[in-house]
């Protein structure tokens, strides 16, 4: 994990690392074949590369949306694993909109590749729109989910929303519109916030998001809010108005996005998570390319308290 630094796993896009209480990282990501939700573990980050996979969730198997599956997420939550992931009805775009939906599966069973997945349904965020990347955390007690959702404009336009969960597969609450695209990084190639994933270091709540389409110059954002506010209230987030990681901050990777956090083995550096290109001219459609790789490097501090993505140093 140096200055320039290595993939870890080659040709997964959109990556989540889990650490759990039972000493496993567990990881899953967007697959190029988009046809399958995939996990793997290991005791350790560098393991998570040659670990074996089982595919847990493949196209077909259940549900009205079977086909274009990505961006997988995996959670433990209420004594259950679950992941959530978007699917299509069909490989066929509308114009700018792609017709996505968010769907979760569940498992009782100790270890998440062993035991059987039960397909849960539709997460209905309320608006009938293509919606993608599902997070979920708890705070206070209260467990949240994350999205993001084209808000219906032509211009394939994504937003991030966040709501109380009454379960871990269904929203308890109205959305909340936390971040729209309207920085000129945010609008490359698309104007799209996407990707949300939480932090919660030094009294504030981090959430971390994509911007942009999934070309090269695909960039990361933050958002923060103070741990005691209220985090329904749009009025209790400030955004950063530049991106707080970009293609050249230091690195030989492009596009950097699918912000992810997960711990270190030593249990308090955090690791940044995130899939990458090592090139930049893409042929065809970037979301076919299948050179997103996983990344994984140490976040650094600011004596602030805020992270800084860019400058690969230990905690």
């Amino acid at each position: 994990m140096g200055d320039i630094p290595e993939p870890l796993i080659e040709q997964r896009a959109d990556p989540c690392i889990y650490r759990h209480t039972d000493g496993y990282y567990y990881f899953t990501a967007s697959v190029p074949q988009y046809d399958r939700v995939e996990l793997r573990r290991a005791k350790t980050i560098e393991g998570l590369a040659s670990a074996q996979t089982r595919s847990v969730w493949r196209k077909g198997a259940g549900g009205p949306c079977p086909e274009l599956i990505r961006a997988p997420e995996i959670h433990f939550s209420g004594g259950a694993w679950y992941v959530y992931f978007a699917a299509a009805p069909s490989r066929e775009p509308r114009g700018r909109l792609s017709r996505h939906r968010i769907y979760a599966i569940r498992n009782a069973s100790a270890n998440p590749l062993a035991g059987e997945w039960e397909f849960m349904g539709q997460v209905d965020t309320g608006n009938d729109t293509s919606c993608l990347d599902a997070a979920t955390f708890t705070h206070k007690g209260q467990l949240y989910g994350l999205w993001a959702q084209q808000h219906g404009g032509a211009d394939g336009s994504a937003n991030l929303y966040i709501a109380p969960m009454a379960t871990p597969w269904q929203v308890g609450g109205a959305p909340v519109m936390l971040s729209r695209p309207e920085f000129d990084w945010e609008c490359r190639g698309l104007p799209v916030n996407e990707a949300p994933s939480v932090l919660k270091k030094h009294g504030r709540i981090f959430i971390g998001y994509s911007a942009g389409a999934t070309g090269h110059d695909q960039a990361m954002g933050l958002l923060w809010a103070g741990e005691d506010a209220d985090l329904l209230d749009p009025a209790s987030w400030t955004k950063s108005r530049e991106p707080v990681l970009q293609a050249g901050d230091g690195h030989a990777t492009h596009g950097p996005g699918h912000t992810g956090f997960t711990v270190a083995e030593d249990g308090s550096t955090v690791l940044l998570v995130y899939h990458a290109r090592t090139y930049t001219e893409i042929d065809g459609d970037p979301l076919w390319n299948p050179d997103r790789h996983t990344f994984v490097k140490p976040l650094r501090w600011c004596d602030d308290g805020m992270p800084d993505f860019a400058r690969p140093a230990v905690a």
